[in-house]
């Protein structure tokens, strides 16, 4: 009787783990990091990696051909079979409550009318923006060339917006010339390109956690694997980081360093120089959005400037300061990667970014307002940080740090109040919020949520302390 319950036992754990290399497989697939027509590792390479035996490899191989999820090729192995549906992006791991999905965030605070409150978004209100000098750059656009209004944009983006994107740059430290700098559709797209140009399917990227939710998106969209870090009030933490590395040699690091997005923290020169040298240490490269940088009241370390460019790129936008209605965006490299990235971008956008949208910035940036503009908006935050902080602390929310600058508020809720049911209770009433899981890849941000001041007003707060109950 006790062999025949111990032949049973095996028998059920040999299914298990037969089981466990057919889900393993299908995830791989339904994730793209197996794609129609690649090839499967090998029976044993693969019971190696999976930590099980040959035959257990065969029998999921086996029924996964069954299935025609895979097919095999004598005396070549086995293939991902047929054509893949289409990836949804909203399937990609981890399953999350469409209360704190990104992709649901994002569609309330976009498609919101204007009867909704949107605390939860990442941008300014349209009346803090400088519609004036907007209304003038159109107005200078009207008579421009025909070719301005009508032909496809220069592979590399206008020469004039460059050139002033490179004595802004240099003001900052960063030594680039305007051949080294590519202009995109928007800061979205040129993070988008540096995926095609640097990222294999499979491949591993860092990011902090928490981090701006659109580069899980886009890192998903792109097969990566990503792993976190855990980020700090002084950037991400040193010794995790380099462990990060040690154990999973990734490929990128994707960041912001100054005003991080959630939680407005300013990346410290003693973290910049260790984060540098641990990256030259392991051959990584670096992303650094720096979209927020113009909020900043003094320039803090930027890792584009202290580098060099060297294995730096720094990206960025103009959607946060000037519109984000007119796209376009950056990217600042080694010259050798720009002209790669050039070539790519003609071939899935043939060209630069819209010449419309270029000479708009441009004039809206080189017209003697815009600085005063940003000085005013600096003081605007800065009295309204005040005013929200003091108001979200009547709530017993309190900031994880206090930010020098942007619009951000990065807060733990009272008594360990999960942010997700909070968000939930605040979009019945029409006032979406950006609970904290949204950001963290770990999913350790339940009782954490991003606040943005600009947005927030007296009636936001009032359905803020009703969801509290």
């Amino acid at each position: 009787m006790a062999s025949h319950e111990n032949h049973g036992a095996e028998s059920r754990a040999a299914a298990t783990r037969t089981a466990s290399v057919m889900a393993d497989i299908r995830r791989r697939v339904a994730s793209r990091a197996l794609t129609a027509g690649e090839k499967l590792p090998s029976i044993r390479k693969f019971a190696r990696d999976m930590h099980v035996s040959p035959s257990t490899v065969v029998e999921a191989y086996d029924r996964l051909t069954a299935e025609g999820l895979i097919r095999s090729r004598p005396g070549s192995g086995f293939y991902v079979a047929g054509t893949l549906p289409p990836i949804a992006l909203s399937e990609a791991e981890p399953k999350l409550d469409r209360a704190i999905d990104p992709f649901w965030v994002s569609r309330q605070s976009l498609d919101a009318g204007p009867e909704m409150l949107r605390p939860g978004c990442g941008w300014l209100p349209s009346d803090w923006m400088p519609n004036a000098a907007i209304r003038r750059a159109i107005r200078a656009l009207a008579r421009a060339d025909d070719a301005v209004l009508a032909d496809y944009g220069a592979t590399r983006g206008s020469l004039a917006l460059r050139r002033l994107l490179v004595r802004q740059f240099a003001a900052e430290g960063i030594d680039a010339s305007a051949d080294q700098i590519l202009l995109t559709s928007s800061g979205t797209r040129a993070i988008d390109l540096l995926c095609r140009f640097l990222l294999n399917p499979g491949d591993t990227v860092l990011v902090d956690d928490p981090c701006y939710f659109n580069f899980q998106a886009l890192l998903r969209a792109h097969r990566a694997k990503i792993v976190s870090v855990p980020f700090t009030p002084s950037g991400p933490d040193v010794a995790r980081f380099n462990e990060a590395l040690s154990i999973h040699r990734p490929r990128l690091y994707v960041t912001n360093a100054a005003l991080h997005n959630p939680t407005g923290a300013t990346l410290s020169p003693k973290t910049a120089h260790q984060v540098l040298t641990a990256a030259a240490a392991h051959d990584l490269t670096i992303v650094e959005d720096e979209i927020f940088a113009d909020f900043e009241p003094e320039p803090s370390p930027r890792l584009a400037s202290l580098d060099g460019l060297a294995r730096v790129i720094r990206i960025g936008s103009f959607s946060k300061t000037l519109s984000a209605s007119i796209r376009c965006g950056y990217i600042v490299a080694r010259p050798d990667w720009i002209e790669g990235l050039v070539d790519l971008q003609v071939a899935t956008n043939f060209g630069g970014p819209s010449p419309v949208a270029s000479e708009l910035v441009f004039g809206t940036l080189s017209d003697g307002s815009y600085r005063k503009h940003l000085a005013g908006l600096r003081n605007r935050l800065a009295k309204r940080r005040r005013e929200i902080i003091g108001a979200l602390e009547g709530l017993g929310i309190r900031p994880w740090t206090l930010p020098r600058g942007g619009f951000y508020l990065w807060c733990r809720l009272p008594d360990g109040r999960d942010a997700a049911e909070v968000a939930k209770a605040a979009l019945r009433e029409r006032v979406v919020l950006a609970p904290g899981n949204v950001f963290s890849v770990t999913q350790s941000a339940t009782d954490l949520m991003r606040f943005n001041v600009a947005q927030m007003n007296a009636q936001a707060l009032r359905v803020l302390e009703r969801s509290l109950r």
